[in-house]
């Protein structure tokens, strides 16, 4: 498993609520690459709740969401925007829990349309939602302009076929 670089941490005005480390209010997501998933291990903290010690199921989909864009950006070498987000909640995940895991993969691409499906388990492993996230893919000419030049680990890799 590799660390992935935050290829935004450069960019001025950078202030995204999933992964911006500098954000106050944010979730400060990190990712990993592990084979053709892209993975984060997150500590849910209690003002991100919704019912008493209970994860808000807006916040659960900002992880599936914020997830699926990392999946565009290592394993497509792009940038998008979600078009459509799908979450399902099976259990509900807990603020107390001590860690989630968000793993995301790319199911399909057809043209610029990317599906990713994102699962978030509770720390025992268990699947407690499930997301489909369909992303509108941008061509390497607007990824440029939005200020994208690669998505790489920290020894440098490529992302893995």
């Amino acid at each position: 498993m590799k660390k992935i670089k935050n290829p935004w941490l450069d960019k001025p005005g950078y202030d995204c609520f999933g992964c911006c480390p500098d954000n106050p209010l944010g979730v400060r997501m990190e990712f990993f690459e592990d084979g053709d998933d892209i993975v984060c291990f997150w500590k849910p903290q209690e003002h991100y709740q919704g019912w008493i010690d209970t994860l808000h199921g807006g916040i659960q989909a900002t992880l599936i969401d914020e997830c699926a864009g990392w999946v565009v950006s290592r394993k497509l070498q792009t940038t998008g925007v979600t078009s459509r987000l799908e979450v399902r909640y099976r259990k509900p995940l807990m603020t107390t829990d001590t860690q989630l895991t968000i793993r995301g993969r790319l199911r399909e691409l057809r043209r610029n349309l990317a599906v990713i499906d994102v699962a978030i388990e509770d720390g025992r492993g268990h699947v407690c939602a499930e997301g489909e996230a369909t992303y509108f893919t941008f061509d390497a000419e607007k990824a440029r302009q939005m200020g994208f030049s690669g998505c790489h680990t920290e020894d440098g890799g490529q992302p893995q076929e």
